[in-house]
């Protein structure tokens, strides 16, 4: 009898990542790192998923495969986040969208239309960058925004960058369940593994972009569809979820607005079959 393999975590994304064309653009004296994953032949639409903070491409891995092959998935590592270098303005959000939206122009042209979905602090750049590009943004759909409505409690986090070892993972468990992921059971070792690469590698200061009234202040600006999706335990998103749905909904009317039970922050992680379906509900409406 032949032993089975079981693919490690750190081999799942590897295999994910070599799936993907890898692309740079400018990021002030930098570069931006991106990957593509297509599998139309470059005939499909574009939609660019847009991480949370303190993050990188890694936070959609449950999810680009169930958007191709009738999309294809763009997916930056944000200014100052994963591999990409800072921007040259860390406190300027509308700044650093730019750079995101120059780097989709250099990449998929000019002229071409995209969605933009962005989870947490990448909400705030899906809606920039909606503002931005006006009409070209075919749709943006957030995911776990806490810049909607009023400001919510800061979620109290554990060091991690001085330990290693399984007091390191242990502290990410713990932190992952306080800020990400409602359900403890869901925190596997992809989630952990992914949780300490973005980890070392966070240097933007998201939060205070996440919380400095740009969100709604883009929303003003859009022209393009809204859709948002909560975890209801979403942990950053205090005052709860539904108060949050309450006010954009009273805010712009008409927006589709879904709440997801007894799921948290990473919801695309924690629940990525129901985003998954979601999203692919969501972004029919605009398809070409």
């Amino acid at each position: 009898m032949n032993d089975q393999i079981v693919e490690t975590p750190q081999a799942y994304l590897d295999r994910i990542q070599a799936q993907a064309t890898r692309f740079e653009t400018p990021c002030g004296e930098g570069r931006m790192i991106w990957h593509l994953w297509d599998r139309s032949g470059g005939t499909a639409p574009v939609v660019v998923l847009c991480h949370g903070g303190a993050g990188s491409w890694r936070h959609w891995v449950r999810n680009i495969e169930a958007l191709l092959p009738r999309w294809r998935v763009l997916c930056p590592d944000l200014p100052g986040l994963g591999e990409s270098d800072d921007p040259p303005d860390g406190d300027d959000p509308f700044g650093i969208a730019g750079i995101v939206a120059d780097g989709i122009d250099r990449i998929i042209g000019a002229d071409t239309p995209y969605d933009v979905v962005g989870f947490s602090f990448g909400s705030a750049m899906a809606v920039c960058i909606g503002a931005l590009r006006g009409k070209r943004v075919r749709s943006v759909i957030i995911i776990g925004s806490s810049g909607v409505g009023l400001l919510g409690s800061r979620v109290p986090l554990e060091k991690v960058r001085h330990l290693e070892g399984q007091a390191r993972w242990d502290t990410h468990r713990i932190n992952l369940n306080r800020l990400m992921i409602a359900d403890p059971a869901k925190i596997d070792d992809l989630a952990l593994t992914i949780q300490d690469w973005n980890t070392i590698r966070s240097r933007l200061r998201t939060p205070s972009i996440s919380r400095s009234g740009v969100v709604m202040k883009a929303i003003d600006q859009l022209q393009s569809p809204l859709s948002a999706i909560w975890g209801e335990l979403d942990a950053p998103a205090n005052p709860k979820a539904p108060e949050r749905a309450a006010i954009l909904r009273e805010h712009r009317p008409g927006t589709d607005i879904r709440l997801i039970p007894g799921v948290g922050h990473w919801a695309a992680f924690e629940a990525a079959d129901t985003v998954n379906a979601m999203l692919l509900d969501m972004l029919e409406r605009t398809r070409p």
